[in-house]
């Protein structure tokens, strides 16, 4: 699988590269966003495309990107601000996925402490009830039914602390690691001799 992935990317060294065929800077940007280039939103369909492809590639594999343009649209500016509005964008979108995991913990700590007490109450009137009530199946019926409530109160806690949270941080390593690449504008001519 990893060679199969490996093909689908032109190599330097050992680095592979993802490489990103533009007819204008413009089309990288998402077109309503009106920041100044270094801190411009990307265009969601390229996002999703640097995204998948870091993704895609194994972590122990080093990976660079390389954006081409027509020669025209190549200034000086333009060489080192793309590279600056991607990692920044990328490092953004990181931020968000730490306060997304740290919100999740939040709220995955908050309900344990609720599912801890409710199963504490059901499990210790399970056992108090048929003291008070006695017993026939009305008294089975209610103690099965707390046990049931007891454990279904944990569902919440159980979900986030062993797969919600790991989804969050696999996303953050991608953008990470996007916001770290080297990152390199050249022009369409050197596609046919990418040295």
């Amino acid at each position: 699988m990893t060679g199969e992935i490996e093909s689908l990317y032109r190599q330097h060294g050992d680095t592979l590269v993802i490489e990103i065929v533009l007819n204008s800077v413009m089309q990288l940007y998402h077109s309503l966003d009106p920041s100044p280039f270094k801190e411009r939103e990307l265009n969601g369909n390229a996002e999703e495309y640097i995204f998948n492809a870091v993704d895609e590639i194994p972590r122990k594999k080093s990976i660079e990107m390389v954006v081409y343009l027509p020669e025209q649209e190549i200034t000086l500016d333009t060489t080192t601000t793309l590279p600056t509005s991607i990692r920044n964008h990328f490092e953004y979108k990181s931020a968000l996925s730490a306060r997304e995991f740290t919100r999740l913990m939040r709220r995955g700590r908050m309900v344990l402490a609720i599912a801890a007490i409710t199963l504490f109450l059901c499990l210790s009137a399970r056992q108090v009830i048929p003291t008070y009530v006695g017993s026939g199946p009305g008294v089975i019926m209610l103690e099965e039914a707390l046990l049931i409530v007891g454990w279904a109160a944990m569902w919440e806690p159980v979900t986030i602390f062993f797969y919600d949270w790991w989804p969050i941080r696999q996303k953050q390593q991608v953008y990470d690691r996007v916001s770290r690449m080297d990152i390199s504008v050249k022009p369409w001519k050197s596609l046919l001799d990418p040295r």
